[in-house]
Parts: structure tokens; sequence; C-alpha cells
């Protein structure tokens, strides 16, 4: 899988671009530092390169958060900030 997060800050949206020469179905997943699930997407990439836009996060509380992003048995985990 191969991924490209634009910033490892967030506020109130994560964007990240995805490259796959294929169509497929990708999964992310973030989840606070006690390992509950604040926010999850599901989509088809359906072109080689595609942007992808967690929104509506700008009510998780400040803190530490990881995103899993998932392509068939392929995982990614990312440590992220949420800050003001």
């Amino acid at each position: 899988m191969n991924l490209k997060l634009r910033t490892l800050v967030f506020i109130d949206r994560l964007t990240f671009e995805v490259n796959e020469p294929q169509a497929c179905t990708l999964r992310a997943v973030l989840k606070n530092d006690q390992g509950s699930v604040c926010s999850a997407l599901e989509t088809e990439v359906t072109q080689e390169r595609q942007i992808v836009d967690l929104e509506g996060l700008s009510e998780l509380p400040y803190g530490e958060y990881t995103l899993v992003v998932s392509q068939g048995d392929d995982e990614l985990k990312m440590r992220l900030v949420k800050r003001i």
C-alpha cells in the first residue's frame, strides 16, 4: 500500500493521498490513546492516485491518536496529534 499523509498534526480533518495501480477498498480508522474508535471511513479507490479526506474531527479532544489504514491484508499504523 502506497499512502502519503499530508501532516501528522490535524485540527478538523485528515487528508492523505493513495497511490495504487488498481482499484481497491481502503479502510481508515482513527483511535484515541485508549484504543476507542473515534472515526472510521471505508472507500473505494478507483483511480491510480486519489485524495481521501477523513472529516468531522473538530469535536475530538486534543491529544494523541492512532490512524490505522488497511487494504486487504496490508495494514499501516501512524501516530498523530490533534491540536488547536
